[in-house]
Formats: C-alpha cells, structure tokens, sequence
C-alpha cells in the first residue's frame, strides 16, 4: 500500500517540525508549506490524500483556504487551530473542512483523525442506493439528483450514506455523530447541524423547505422518499 500523502500548511516552524518528525515515523509522505499562497499549489500539484490547514496564516485567513481548495477538490481538509471559539469552528466547517482540532492536540488524537479522514475516502465495495431521485452509488462514492450530478465532501457522503442506509428510520443526533465523527464527538452537535444545512443546499429542491432530510424536533433526522411519502 503506498504511503498516504499529506500537505500540511502551517506557519509554525516548530509543528511543522515536530509533525514532519511523528508523520513520517508513522508511514506518511509529508509536503510542507509555511503560506496559504504556496499550500495552495503544493495542494494542486501534489494531490494529496489528506489536506492539514492551520487558520492562522500569515498571507490569508485559513478558511479561505479551505473555501479555495473545495472550489475544484474533495480531498479531506483537517483545520488545524488555536482558535476554541463555536463560531470558528463552525465556520471553518461551513467553508468545507472535514474536522477541526484544536491547539494544543495530543499526537494520538491527530493520527487519528487522519486514519479516519482516509477511512471516509477510500474506495467501497457495497450497492447503489436510491430515496426517490436520489441515489447515492456507494463503491464510487457519487451522487445525483434527479440526474443531476451532486460533489459532496467525504464527510457530507459518509453522512448521507448513513441516512440513505437507514431511509426512513430516525437516527438521533447522538447516533450519527458516533457512526460519521466517533465516539469522540458526542458533543459536538454543531458539526452535525453544519453539514445536515450543507447536505440540504446541495440536494434539496428547496434548502428552506426540505423534502428528503427531515428534521424531527429535539430528537434527530430521518431521510425519506418525498416521492412515496410527499409532506403535506
């Protein structure tokens, strides 16, 4: 199995360091950069497995990195951050990241973190999938409605492949943050309420009026068949 690859854009010298260190003890082939203007190229040219972003970047807030590479790639992005705030956060995951780790970080945590980011994109095995006009093909991990092509973050279609595996079931928000994020994030419902208002921009008719992810008040959601079982 080739080494995964990972661009790190960070302007720390000392993480960089100690990542370089740790990483390619770990098996990862490692490309550095210290600016958002040359992670973006070691981005394009290097096509990594894995993107690590930090937000505090010296020629460009780290959220319009990510909100630059989703622009043209699905690679899975990790924030990287000293920022604690809920609204960084959520911002940084609106532009596009798959997760967000906070400094200081336990190097057990990031690795795994990165084992998961690679998990969440690699190939599958498993069928196609289909809720009304949406199907979801699982072993190529894509996606259309009504015919109509749809990108998702890696994260976004581990998310609505769990809803479309479970159609019609409700999952609590408990549930699908153990089954998409890990035990870890039992807390961080703000992770599941960014991405379920992200999933619906891009595969809802009409986001403010969703018929294919509902939301059950106070409990979870459920994916349904609009088509077999229209809202009144």
């Amino acid at each position: 199995m080739p080494e995964p690859v990972v661009v790190l854009i960070e302007d720390e010298l000392q993480i960089r360091r100690f990542l370089r260190a740790t990483l390619a003890g770990q098996g990862y082939r490692l490309f550095e950069a210290a600016t958002a203007a040359d992670g973006l190229v070691e981005v394009a040219s290097r096509q990594p497995d894995v993107v690590i972003v930090d937000l505090g970047l010296p020629d460009m807030d780290g959220v319009d990195v990510v909100e630059g590479i989703r622009g043209w790639s699905t690679v899975p992005v990790i924030v990287l951050s000293a920022r604690h705030l809920e609204q960084s956060k959520v911002r940084a995951l609106d532009a596009g990241a798959d997760d967000y780790v906070t400094k200081p970080f336990g190097m057990d945590e990031l690795l795994a973190r990165l084992r998961a980011a690679l998990r969440r994109a690699g190939p599958s095995t498993e069928p196609v999938l289909t809720v009304g006009e949406l199907v979801v093909d699982l072993e190529r991990r894509a996606v259309t409605i009504a015919g109509r092509e749809v990108t998702l973050t890696p994260i976004e279609f581990d998310l609505l492949r769990l809803f479309a595996q479970n159609e019609g079931k409700l999952l609590t928000h408990p549930m699908i943050l153990r089954e998409v994020w890990g035990p870890a994030y039992g807390d961080e419902s703000h992770y599941l309420h960014v991405y379920v208002s992200q999933l619906r921009r891009k595969i809802e008719p009409d986001p403010a009026r969703p018929r294919y992810i509902l939301t059950e008040t106070g409990a979870g959601y459920r994916l349904v068949n609009p088509l077999a079982s229209p809202r009144s």
